[in-house]
């Protein structure tokens, strides 16, 4: 790593930092509504967004800087196997085009803000709505951590900060800035900030991606040159652990890992309250189906991208933290002002969904946690307010954990939160076809499958870690090595199966459903959609 700060890289970073801040508190003013004192204007952007608005923020809430560090930075560590990414980003648009839909329909006619609100309506169960929205919070929280990670890994490499010995305080200052920018523009201007920046966002990224592709291979000699120092370095032994670092394709005993970390995080994806907040944000559910067929445009961007970690061997660079090795790569084989420019599409990328998650913890935590239980009868004026407040102490959160734990178990931390969030897809997609399953049945399938994938997680260790040191173990009854958020899947949908047949038979008292089968077709401009009293509000007290 160079010595000192790259002043060059540095300026032209700050110059698009401060465009983006002005863009954020500017947003306020975007569309702005008669009434801003609700979560609908604040927390979606008023239900408005168009079909082009909506892609942009949903590239910049799913294409983070987890895509732009994590991704190559597992290929440069491991190999192919970080290509996961990949085939998970294409599994998924089919899958949401069969129910994001129907969820976006049955939200706008009751009002629904989160996907617990959906839940409660739905099963008639504060306490399994209760459940989605503590899983939520809990998983959102790492990765809002995972793009701060992502800013301190363009600092470091500008060499922002001072090194090691600098006090804590002036080392993690720039960090402290750009959480304080973040915090402030989002708490102003609510979902509209995000949703804005992404067009700067998404257009830099894809800038630097196209250049880097052609660009570096050149400088490197091409792909063959870089496919094969990719290999030997691969062959090479870690001394940690006596295997190979890697491979350039995945092993054989490794496929089953792969597949089943690629099919589970396709399924987890949209479960997580960001996407959801993204999409309930549109204002049609055309724009919806629209978006399902044009967003995997950015797998395409993300094939290219993880090629980067490839680039990173072949170049030669050697960094202690695999985060570092995508931002050091540019900072080696770019001109100091394009660098400023990747480096900024990777600060932006991690600012643009570090927002919107944070909305969306606040949001679940407002309406399903603070009104529910706390404050039933809390006007919209408030709830607004309670939301502001919760977003900053969930980014909060976030800056500690930053702060004060090792960089390099981030991509962990985000995985077992993959772990934890999957388990709310029978609750919320189940939910969107069938009433069959019980709702007791379904909580106890969450707390199996909870509780299973927490403690198979603490078990796995890793060269640098005794506990949540990975994503990864055995399958019970196969032997194969499977992505554990899947398995405990699994186990949660066999639970809830099994319990609903039993309580079915029993005759336990199943809650009441609020919604009607038209509901999941209803389009914007259908009678009685948004112009009655938002269910949840007028069920908020019993």
């Amino acid at each position: 790593m160079k010595d000192g700060v790259n002043g060059v890289a540095l300026t032209v970073f700050v110059l698009f930092f401060l465009a983006v801040t002005v863009m954020g508190f500017l947003a306020a003013r975007w569309r702005r509504a008669d009434n801003e004192h609700s979560l609908d204007e604040w927390g979606l952007g008023g239900r408005s967004f168009g079909t082009w608005i909506t892609w942009f923020l949903l590239g910049g809430d799913l294409y983070t800087a987890y895509t732009f560090v994590a991704v190559p930075a597992a290929i440069y560590a491991a190999g192919a196997a970080g290509f996961f990414a990949v085939p998970y980003t294409i599994l998924i648009y089919p899958l949401i085009f069969t129910f994001l839909p129907r969820l976006w329909s049955v939200s706008h006619k009751h009002g629904y803000v989160t996907t617990s609100d959906f839940v409660r309506g739905r099963w008639g169960s504060k306490g399994l709505s209760l459940a989605v929205a503590v899983t939520g919070i809990l998983a959102t929280m790492p990765y809002i951590a995972l793009q701060l990670v992502g800013i301190q890994a363009v600092l470091d490499v500008m060499g922002v900060g001072g090194g090691e010995n600098t006090g804590w305080f002036v080392k993690d200052l720039p960090l402290l800035i750009a959480f304080g920018v973040l915090a402030a523009y989002t708490y102003s201007s609510g979902l509209r900030a995000p949703a804005l920046i992404a067009f700067v966002k998404d257009t830099l990224i894809y800038i630097v991606i196209a250049v880097a592709i052609i660009y570096i291979p050149i400088k490197l000699g091409g792909f063959d040159d870089i496919f094969t120092k990719a290999g030997e370095a691969f062959g090479q032994t870690n001394p940690a652990t006596g295997k190979p670092r890697g491979a350039l394709a995945p092993a054989e005993a490794g496929q089953w890992t792969y597949a089943t970390l690629a099919l589970g995080s396709a399924l987890a994806l949209f479960m997580y309250p960001h996407s959801i907040t993204a999409t309930l944000s549109s204002k049609s559910r055309e724009v919806i189906r629209r978006n399902t067929t044009i967003l995997p445009l950015y797998s395409l961007m993300l094939g290219l991208l993880a090629l980067l970690g490839f680039m990173a061997i072949a170049a030669g660079v050697k960094v202690t933290n695999g985060q570092l090795a995508i931002p050091q790569l540019f900072e080696d084989m770019f001109p100091a002002w394009f660098a400023g420019v990747a480096f900024a599409a990777i600060g932006i990328g991690a600012l643009v969904p570090a927002a919107i998650m944070s909305i969306a913890a606040a949001n679940l935590f407002t309406r399903n946690i603070y009104r529910d239980f706390i404050k039933p009868d809390a006007t919209p004026k408030e709830e607004t307010k309670v939301s502001k407040l919760v977003s900053l102490l969930v980014k909060v959160g976030a800056l500690v954990f930053v702060l004060t734990m090792d960089k390099t178990v981030a991509i962990n931390f985000q995985l077992l939160g993959g772990i934890w969030i999957l388990q709310t897809f029978p609750a919320l997609v189940g939910g969107l076809f069938t009433r069959w399953f019980h709702r007791w049945a379904l909580l106890a399938g969450w707390a199996a499958g909870m509780i299973y994938g927490t403690v198979a997680a603490y078990g796995v260790a890793s060269p640098t870690q005794k506990h949540f040191g990975g994503s990864a173990e055995e399958i019970p009854g196969i032997g194969e090595i499977g992505y554990i958020g899947l398995t405990a899947f699994v186990l949660n949908v066999v639970v809830t199966v099994v319990l609903t047949f039993v309580l079915k038979a029993v005759k336990a008292p199943e809650g009441i459903d609020e919604t009607k089968p038209e509901d999941y077709t209803a389009d914007a401009g259908d009678p009685g959609v948004q112009t009655e009293l938002p269910s949840a509000v007028a069920g908020s007290a019993h």
